[in-house]
């Protein structure tokens, strides 16, 4: 058994749905609190200096006044690549778009030469390296796509990539297959052929190993329209996989529309979604994941988080850590852009981090709050608050990461 004791403040979301309107930003909040975790699960909470009972002979840990949360999840990365490509700043800086270097072969495309080229061993060590990182941020669990394949080879290398780190690492990794992340150069111009490989090749094969919990598409101009995007979403449902959309990022051609009809998981990015896309959301349960980082990096607007909970929408907030329109894996980082430039509370943040990303990656009857029968995934914060996590952007404040009940940090 594991005491952590002297919480100053122990703040969580309560219950294991979907947190959205109102409900986004109401945490349960307890002063000078423990948690009594047995078997890598959480037993009890006391607070108000009360200690559980059953805990002598316990491990102790003296959480010394600080703040305790949830571990955090990031819900959207693309972390399983080959290379980088940092030689693209020079033509981001003198104007260049991100279709623009789409369309000159690079972007996705670069990336996805790299990653073919690399091996599996390769990417797993490197993939490795990313999660460390991750870990000492505080984040527990994360989802990892795959897209830079863009064929059957590849694209079931990168699962079977994720599949060996969540069996590898402490951290759980939540795989979800996106070979429709871009046009490959092998199908220019015939975008509706390669949504149907994927459909009658990669996608039974990708159920029938169990290598992704999820399905997602790139449906943006230039890309999949909205119809290949049904297309392809549709198949996976068929066979049991759940849709997520990577929707109105740069234009907006309906992708948030279709995540509503479809009654999709979550769409995300949303920065150029509008009335009528949010309208859909709303009305299809869509979880909106939303990726402040990356319209920071691309000096884009930002997605309108406010709006969307004023709708009811619950909203999460990732990282979105790829190698082109997101270098950043801290997720921290990303809390403190949500807090200043969606104009989201301390509390609204935490359950966009916590609850409502484990909905979006369908663990939250597992992870994501801080109850009794929980798994005992929770960090110890070197801030007294909440107010104070998000308010120091940049610095990493997570001082002991515990999962499933052991210290894997700090």
């Amino acid at each position: 058994m594991l005491l952590i004791k002297n919480i100053g403040l122990l703040q969580t979301p309560v219950g294991s749905f979907k947190h959205g309107g109102e409900k986004q930003g109401e945490n349960l909040k307890l002063k000078n609190a423990a948690v009594l975790i047995d078997g890598g699960v959480i037993k009890s909470i006391t607070s108000d200096g009360e200690l559980p009972d059953g805990c002598e002979g316990a491990q102790v840990i003296d959480a010394a006044g600080k703040l305790v949360t949830p571990g955090l999840i990031d819900c959207h990365t693309h972390m399983v690549f080959g290379g980088y490509r940092q030689g693209e700043i020079p033509l981001k800086l003198r104007g260049a778009g991100y279709l623009d270097i789409l369309r000159a072969g690079g972007g996705i495309l670069d990336t996805v030469r790299k990653t073919r080229q690399a091996s599996e061993e390769e990417l797993f060590d490197k993939t490795m390296g990313f999660l460390d990182e991750m870990l000492s941020l505080g984040v527990t669990t994360v989802e990892s796509k795959s897209g830079y394949g863009l064929d059957e080879e590849n694209e079931l290398k990168m699962l079977r990539v994720n599949k060996k780190l969540n069996e590898s690492h402490r951290i759980e990794v939540v795989s979800t297959f996106l070979g429709a992340h871009a046009i490959p150069d092998e199908y220019k111009g015939r975008a509706g052929e390669y949504i149907e490989m994927l459909c009658n090749d990669v996608l039974p094969v990708v159920k029938a190993e169990g290598l992704a919990e999820f399905c997602d598409i790139f449906c943006e101009d230039e890309v999949f329209d909205v119809e290949q995007s049904r297309r392809m979403l549709s198949a996976a449902q068929a066979l049991g996989l759940p849709s997520k959309i990577h929707a109105d990022e740069i234009e907006e051609i309906g992708g948030a529309s279709l995540s509503g009809e479809i009654g999709a998981v979550s769409a995300e990015h949303l920065i150029a979604t509008g009335e009528k896309g949010m309208a859909s959301m709303a009305k299809g349960g869509v979880i909106a994941d939303l990726l402040p980082a990356t319209s920071f990096y691309l000096n884009k607007t930002f997605a309108p988080a406010r709006r969307m909970i004023e709708l009811g929408i619950p909203v999460a907030i990732a990282s979105d850590f790829n190698p082109g329109s997101c270098p950043s894996l801290n997720l921290q980082l990303a809390m403190s852009m949500g807090y200043i430039t969606y104009r989201m509370t301390p509390e609204e943040v935490l359950s966009a981090v916590t609850v409502n990303a484990a909905c979006s990656i369908g663990r939250e009857k597992l992870v994501g709050t801080l109850e009794e029968g929980k798994q005992a995934d929770l960090v110890i914060w070197d801030a007294p608050d909440m107010e104070m996590l998000v308010y120091r952007f940049g610095s990493n404040l997570a001082k002991t990461v515990i999962k499933k009940g052991e210290v894997v940090h700090g």
